[in-house]
């Protein structure tokens, strides 16, 4: 999958979301943690080979957890922020060391605004007007929300009408034995809420959780 190159100030930000998708398409959003234990669920999930984790905004203390897990991680991670409502929330994330501003639905002007720091954006859609508005608007990438309610034959729908080069990321309920088919019917990326991380939860669990889930995407 590639993004198409252009002169926005994005470009850096873009590769690189890219090149970690291409390296593991598992999204971690870590929606609970809190500051204390950020640093080490994020260490335990790059070592099992995620490359993109998510903080929502509706968790404790969202900015101190975003910036303690980008001072643990090296630099091929990428940290965002997910639940961002707000176009104010874009420039708090930005200010924590966040490079990706993933939204529940789709907002112009805080996709705007994320363009405008440079960040990186996933707003969530659940309708073809949804999706082409937002890529209208200059998304990175679209999150397919709730995904329970779409389905895969909603996403093998979408990816026949879709630019070539969308990415599409099923978020919601997704579930190791759903990898495979969702793949096939089309989706690029997959974001893991409490099926990988629940609040309170070992980093034990959160490992075991990682692994189920990248054992599908590359078997040992």
């Amino acid at each position: 999958m590639n993004f198409e190159s252009d002169d926005s100030p994005r470009l850096a930000i873009r590769s690189q979301l890219n090149a970690a998708l291409n390296a593991c398409p598992l999204i971690a959003i870590l929606r609970g943690i809190t500051v204390q234990d950020a640093a080490a669920h994020a260490s335990v999930l790059y070592e099992a080979g995620f490359r993109i984790i998510e903080v929502p905004l509706n968790s404790p203390r969202p900015i101190d957890s975003i910036h303690a897990i980008r001072q643990a991680l090296p630099a091929d991670a990428i940290v965002g922020a997910g639940t961002v409502l707000r176009p104010h929330e874009v420039r708090d994330v930005q200010a924590g060391g966040g490079q990706l501003i993933v939204m529940p639905h789709g907002d112009p002007a805080v996709i705007e605004t994320a363009r405008e720091c440079g960040l990186a954006t996933a707003p969530g859609v659940a309708t073809p007007t949804e999706a082409f508005a937002a890529l209208n608007c200059g998304a990175d990438v679209l999150k397919l929300f709730p995904f329970e309610q779409l389905g895969p034959r909603v996403l093998k729908a979408w990816r026949s009408v879709m630019p070539a080069d969308t990415v599409l990321i099923p978020v919601g309920g997704v579930q190791p034995a759903d990898i495979v088919s969702l793949t096939a019917a089309g989706a690029n990326g997959f974001g893991l809420g409490s099926g990988l991380y629940k609040p309170g939860q070992s980093v034990g669990v959160t490992r075991e959780n990682a692994q189920k889930y990248r054992h599908v995407i590359k078997p040992a």
